[in-house]
């Protein structure tokens, strides 16, 4: 069975599940998932779970990733904040939906790993940055996303965002998080929306190792 008959099979579970953007289900579909996962799981690369990359994360599954970026409504002419490089997976579909990308890791042999292959795959309008305090990423964003659970929303994280941009980030405990979209309006408003349920590895800040 070829990898792009499985990976085909991810994108009409996609569809199933809700995923209605056709520039996000193009993205997915042309990001080859079964390279950012270790050899030994690349069978299961396009099954909708997450699986671990090592150092305690994970790539999440594809359709949690698929509505977050999903939720951003990106155009092509965003300037995005990832916080939370892992594997690189999301990356590199950030990359395709958004006219730059400033993606951040904490842990060096993932960010290490995630560069060199993003870089190998040619991937150019990522900006990779080895840290995990999220002041370090240069500039405001029109979108950020968090590719991680924190306990309380870190609310200077809206310093880094432009008037009429969004963010995404998980909020709750280990036990489960809310994955959380919020809005700034250009008047300094913030709307909330509650975008479902998801797992997801600590947020970490700060911590560089």
């Amino acid at each position: 069975m070829s990898m792009r008959y499985v990976q085909d099979g991810m994108i009409h579970a996609l569809r199933k599940k809700g995923i209605s953007s056709g520039a996000v289900l193009d993205a997915m579909a042309a990001v080859p998932r079964h390279l950012f996962v270790s050899e030994a799981l690349r069978f299961h690369a396009y099954d909708d779970r997450s699986l671990p990359i090592g150092h305690g994360q994970t790539i999440s599954k594809p359709s949690v990733i698929a509505a977050m970026v999903q939720s951003l409504g990106l155009t092509g002419d965003e300037r995005v904040l990832e916080i939370g490089t892992g594997s690189g997976y999301q990356s590199a579909v950030l990359s395709r939906l958004a006219a730059s990308v400033v993606t951040m890791e904490r842990i060096g042999e993932l960010f290490t790993r995630a560069r060199g292959l993003l870089f190998g795959l040619g991937y150019r309008n990522i900006q990779f940055v080895h840290s995990g305090d999220f002041n370090d990423a240069p500039g405001l964003f029109d979108a950020v996303i968090v590719a991680a659970g924190a306990d309380i929303l870190p609310v200077s994280l809206f310093g880094k965002i432009v008037p009429g941009g969004r963010l995404i980030i998980p909020v709750g405990s280990s036990a489960g998080h809310r994955i959380k979209k919020y809005v700034m309006k250009r008047d300094g408003s913030v709307i909330e929306e509650d975008l479902g349920a998801a797992t997801f590895v600590p947020y970490v800040i700060g911590a560089t190792a």
